[in-house]
């Protein structure tokens, strides 16, 4: 898509920054910024966000994330790039975002509960809420990509 459909921030400048200030708390967060932004780009190659998948992978080099592990994100369970914390909070991420049966099954829950503190928990729960509501925006009103050159690690 090469064109958007509204200018959705301008014409909602309210919510539009009460959702963007959720993003720096949650990069605060004790689950850290590196896995907040692994979340959100794994919830937005589900989602087929474009816009989002650019964003988060130029965030994740930007941070000084490893290609190879951005590019295998994809794949992760296909892998042994993942720590266990990242493995348990991806499975829950995709489950989360994707709601097959209706609901996120309890093993998955439960893989949580073995490496994340309660808190840690409701942080991932808020990431992929936020990055699917983003998501459904960006898809929904056709959020250009601009094409831009990829960033080196800082």
């Amino acid at each position: 898509m090469s064109r958007s459909r509204l200018p959705y921030h301008s014409l909602s400048p309210a919510v539009s920054q009460a959702m963007a200030a959720a993003g720096p708390i949650l990069d605060e967060s004790p689950l850290g910024k590196q896995l907040v932004h692994l979340i959100y780009l794994r919830v937005s190659q589900i989602n087929g966000c474009a816009f989002c998948v650019d964003k988060h992978a130029r965030d994740l080099i930007k941070g000084g994330e490893d290609f190879q592990r951005i590019n295998s994100l994809v794949t992760w369970r296909e892998t042994d790039f993942y720590s266990a914390r990242e493995r348990a909070a991806l499975a829950w991420a995709e489950a989360a975002t994707r709601l097959d049966g209706g609901e996120v099954p309890d093993a998955v829950f439960l893989g949580l509960k073995e490496v994340f503190s309660d808190r840690e928990i409701a942080d991932i729960g808020f990431a992929t809420a936020l990055m699917n509501a983003w998501n459904r925006m960006a898809i929904g009103f056709h959020q250009p990509v601009a094409r831009a050159a990829f960033p080196s690690a800082q």
